[in-house]
């Protein structure tokens, strides 16, 4: 299997180096970090093998923030959630299957089963249907040997979020021809509206996969997670996770546990913390008239588009903002989309660092007009 370098790592803010960075809009995620802000002492933590599933109590939270009569054991920590999708490759696909996948989307989602050699159908989101699932498109790619659907909710770059009633309709075409249903919930606990349930609550075909790197603002300590309720099929990705590398560091998933533990404050300064961001975004977006998006509902990015009728050398403008500017956000092509589009996260930056690069963006917008 041979395995190609992602454009959205290879042009990733940590391999350019965050000094040449004035105003970084590129990360998905809320502001990193540090370990000073944990009241956290791990001179005893004796650095052994730990639980083979992750660590017990970590586990437990979990599921017991998942609800839907799930256990600790219905849970495999993984190393991210980038980990967590390629044990799911790993374990459900081989060369020749097919599935179903919704682009726009995290590029692990469609680049593992590519390099698998699977037989891949998009569903492809429409700017102008909202990039609202289509799910009677959807229902037109099933075929009886689809072994997969992969979906995000919220949706991953857009920000566009699923009803419960969608992700039953999706479970639903999936029973039909036997599928698994795989349900990317890295942005759930980023939501402008109560969240769906988590995917893997409503049904044992539905595998539900989230992480601390987002919402929790930890990408550091490499701490994600793997949900379902089918035991057959949590024996079967713990065993692909023994083999990638036995169990997960012992050192992470004590401040994963840790964190986790106070997840109800964390996420509530989220909260207010992204609202306020989004609301600098949407007026600026709403002043901006070469620009044009999809307001986003869930998650700390948006995926607006420049418009045709603007006359801006695309190519142009991306070479502008970088260069002059030190702006960065993550370009259409990351997605596999015209670089019309690009990926703006509102979580990261300071509130300074925010105004200054929608600035940034507006003046490389007007630098690149023919």
């Amino acid at each position: 299997m041979r395995i190609p370098r992602m454009a959205i790592e290879a042009e990733s803010p940590e391999q350019l180096g965050y000094d040449r960075l004035r105003f970084n809009l590129t990360e998905s995620s809320v502001r990193d970090r540090s370990l000073a802000e944990f009241d956290l002492d791990l001179k005893a933590l004796t650095l052994c093998y730990g639980d083979h599933l992750g660590r017990a109590d970590l586990r437990a939270m979990i599921a017991d923030r998942a609800g839907g009569g799930l256990a600790a054991d219905d849970v495999l920590i993984t190393a991210g959630a980038s980990a967590a999708l390629f044990i799911i490759a790993l374990t459900l696909l081989e060369a020749g299957d097919h599935l179903v996948v919704v682009r726009p989307n995290y590029a692990t989602n469609i680049e593992t089963p590519r390099a698998i050699g699977c037989d891949i159908s998009y569903l492809d989101l429409d700017f102008d249907r909202g990039f609202s699932l289509d799910l009677e498109a959807m229902a037109a790619l099933i075929r009886p040997t689809t072994r997969l659907i992969s979906i995000t909710a919220p949706h991953n770059p857009t920000g566009v979020a699923l009803t419960e009633g969608d992700l039953r309709a999706v479970i639903a075409l999936a029973a039909q021809v036997g599928a698994r249903v795989l349900v990317d919930e890295t942005y759930r606990d980023m939501s402008f509206a109560p969240p769906p349930p988590v995917a893997a609550t409503l049904d044992p075909r539905a595998i539900s996969v989230c992480s601390l790197s987002k919402a929790f603002g930890i990408p550091g300590i490499r701490t994600g997670w793997i949900v379902t309720a089918d035991a057959d099929l949590a024996l079967r990705f713990l065993c692909a996770k023994e083999q990638i590398g036995i169990c997960g560091s012992v050192v992470d998933e004590a401040i994963a546990a840790a964190a986790y533990a106070q997840a109800d404050r964390w996420l509530t300064e989220n909260d207010a913390r992204l609202r306020a961001a989004f609301a600098v975004v949407a007026d600026w977006m709403a002043a901006e008239p070469l620009l044009e998006w999809v307001e986003p509902q869930g998650g700390c990015v948006a995926f607006p588009r420049i418009r045709d009728s603007a006359g801006v050398d695309v190519a142009a403008f991306h070479r502008i903002l970088n260069d002059e500017h030190g702006c960065y956000v993550g370009p259409g092509h990351w997605f596999e989309q015209s670089d019309r589009y690009f990926r703006l996260g509102y979580g990261w930056p300071t509130p300074q660092e925010l105004v200054g690069g929608l600035a940034a963006i507006s003046a490389a917008l007007r630098a690149a007009r023919a």
